[in-house]
């Protein structure tokens, strides 16, 4: 699997490409936040011949479903997220007009996401985790085989997601990272949500706020 990634919106949120031999590929976390963004992506994926067929959330924090819409709108792909984040993609809206940034909102199918379902991408196979404390239903993605953990605003390079938004917990999120990421190889690439990657052994002895 290869795995591409921009930075996009007022928040330098990481928007991921997960792409399959075939060309199929998985988008995660569509932050575009205007069409210079959208246009962005769009560009890449038509000039690398690559096939959308999945859009899926690690959560739905604002900054992360931005281009839900676009997505739609351009590759009819309906976005996929836990259940317990519906409560906080719907206030979305809101959350755009206390910030002043666009933000056009979806309306439409949403698919639902848990720990046990087979994500496959031309044979290689996601596992869901579930990560709560920076969001209710916060989800990671990890593929075994190429060693790769997507793992939204849980665990970035020497630090954690915030937990003082609606929906945070601290000590959850602390609990979380130990028991569902901590317990993977440290050899493992973290591809977080905002900032550098890293990778689990880095984190495990040196993160401060978390450490194994």
């Amino acid at each position: 699997m290869r795995i591409e990634h921009f930075t996009f919106n007022a928040f330098a949120e990481n928007t991921y490409l997960l792409i399959g031999e075939s060309k199929d590929t998985i988008l995660i976390d569509p932050g575009m936040m205007d069409p210079q963004e959208e246009q962005q992506l769009f560009t890449f994926i038509s000039e690398e011949n690559l096939r959308p067929i999945r859009s899926m959330n690690t959560h739905c924090h604002i900054d992360h479903v931005l281009g839900i819409h676009a997505v739609n709108k351009q590759y009819s792909l309906s976005p996929e997220f836990h259940l317990k984040e519906q409560m906080v993609f719907d206030s979305c809206e809101r959350v755009a007009q206390m910030y002043g940034i666009p933000y056009l909102a979806y309306t439409g199918q949403v698919r639902s996401l848990d720990v046990g379902d087979t994500i496959d991408l031309d044979g290689e196979e996601l596992e869901l985790r579930f990560v709560p404390g920076h969001s209710p239903g916060h989800l990671v993605f990890i593929s075994h085989t190429s060693k790769a953990v997507i793992a939204g605003d849980t665990l970035f390079r020497g630090s954690i997601g915030r937990t003082d938004l609606p929906g945070g917990e601290h000590d959850l999120l602390l609990e979380s990272i130990r028991n569902e990421m901590y317990s993977l190889p440290e050899d493992y690439t973290v591809w977080p949500g905002h900032g550098p990657r890293t990778t689990i052994g880095w984190e495990k002895k040196n993160n401060p706020f978390v450490r194994a």
